[in-house]
């Protein structure tokens, strides 16, 4: 499929401008400022050109194409590269959180899904760090991704959680694949499969069972001054943060509470809670490591003929049921925990 030009992000813009209007914290505020007018203009190209993976003996090379690039705190990319594909460590951790990160999750997709990197034809893999002055997100821009390094008052830097990193780069593969329209419930979805295969694959990175796992995303990005966990749980979404200066983390866990809204393209990164929820109840239910249960599930869904641009929340929760059908049986624990979970989020009655 055809990719879109996109930016994603992984901090959602009801937590920047909570950021932004806290005197309490005047670096991170003028920080999620800066963030906010970024998600509309970046000074990066608009038409992005992929650049054609090496083969090998007339086949895709397996193995990882990382390039990591400084943008010295500007805002032009892609910056300078400072690390490519076998370098050894340059002693900048942002730079070398990257370069693990981005090796991390191609491991992931390769290992479990068999995919070569995000596009499934072993696309190089491109990132950006130190983006901007205390620039407070990281997101994929449809090319590559890039990282921020917080304003040390509410934001640590963005390259330290593994889960981000998969989050974002899920992005692409979703553009390859269903390539979910950034709206409503569709653009929910998008977002949730990237929590979804960002929990995975830093479940995958640590050997962690469904019960070992935390469920959150974002997890070590606040500070010590925030009263929160991380951006956004799948255990119980609406419980990742409440602090007294931000707020409280405003993600329903069922369609009881679902957000109409038009802000942040109709709620997308809040709505995202309820398919993340479904996710969470269905893979706990089926136990052991989530990428061999639910998230296989998850995958058969998102490549499925059946999922359209547009889907709705129920339209892939019918997908995912066929999906654990076909591959655990019709009436399997499988199959029963994936109808089971988005019945208790109320998306199926």
């Amino acid at each position: 499929m055809t990719p879109t030009d996109s930016r994603r992000s992984v901090v959602p813009p009801y937590l920047l401008h909570a950021v932004a209007q806290a005197a309490e914290f005047p670096r991170a505020a003028s920080a999620a400022r800066t963030a906010l007018a970024s998600l509309e203009l970046v000074q990066s190209p608009k038409h992005q050109h992929l650049v054609a993976p090496r083969r090998v003996s007339g086949t895709v090379d397996r193995s990882p194409q990382r390039t990591i690039a400084d943008a010295g705190g500007t805002t032009t990319l892609p910056g300078t590269i400072v690390r490519s594909e076998g370098d050894p460590d340059t002693g900048d951790a942002a730079v070398d959180e990257a370069y693990a990160g981005l090796g991390a999750t191609h491991a992931f997709w390769l290992d479990v899904f068999g995919r070569v990197s995000i596009d499934g034809a072993g696309l190089p893999l491109d990132a950006t760090v130190h983006f901007g002055q205390d620039y407070d997100n990281a997101y994929w821009d449809g090319s590559r991704m890039v990282f921020g390094d917080g304003d040390d008052e509410v934001f640590r830097r963005f390259t330290i959680a593994l889960d981000v990193i998969g989050h974002e780069l899920a992005h692409g593969v979703t553009q390859y694949t269903a390539d979910l329209t950034y709206q409503g419930q569709s653009g929910a979805l998008n977002e949730s499969i990237s929590d979804v295969f960002g929990s995975l694959v830093a479940q995958y990175a640590a050997g962690q069972t469904t019960e070992q796992a935390s469920w959150l995303i974002g997890e070590g990005l606040f500070t010590d001054a925030v009263h929160g966990d991380a951006l956004r749980s799948m255990r119980a979404p609406g419980t990742a943060y409440d602090d007294p200066v931000l707020g409280k983390d405003p993600q329903p866990a069922t369609m009881a509470d679902f957000v109409v809204t038009t802000d942040d393209a109709g709620g997308v990164h809040t709505n995202s809670g309820i398919p993340n929820h479904a996710f969470f109840l269905a893979a706990t239910a089926i136990g052991g490591y989530a990428w061999q249960g639910a998230g296989a599930v998850w995958w058969d869904a998102l490549t499925s003929d059946a999922v359209t641009a547009s889907i709705d929340f129920a339209g892939f929760a019918a997908v995912t049921i066929d999906a654990a059908g076909s591959r655990f049986g019709a009436g399997s624990a499988e199959h029963t925990a994936v109808q089971d979970a988005w019945r208790t989020v109320g998306v199926l009655v």
